[in-house]
């Protein structure tokens, strides 16, 4: 699993966020999408790295703009750390 952060300037509140989000989950393979808009940014956790060019384009096609790029593995995390 990978988490891909993004940088997007324009978003300035909630239903920003969920035009952003309703964009990503439409155009790509993704497991999950939040995006902050107090941050701007959005984190999406996906199966396989996502193109930057790709993101970059949806996000613009939205009405916002990409300001950043990063990548990550990503581990889910689950309840195994707890012991009887």
């Amino acid at each position: 699993m990978i988490k891909t952060t993004i940088g997007v300037e324009g978003m300035m509140c909630h239903k920003c966020e969920a035009h952003v989000n309703e964009a990503l989950e439409r155009d790509f393979d993704i497991k999950k999408v939040e995006s902050f808009h107090e941050e701007n940014k959005t984190e999406i956790i996906s199966e396989k790295e996502l193109d930057e060019e790709e993101l970059k384009r949806a996000i613009n096609i939205v009405g916002y703009k990409m300001t950043s790029y990063e990548t990550a593995p990503y581990e889910k995390k689950g309840f195994s750390s707890f012991k009887k």
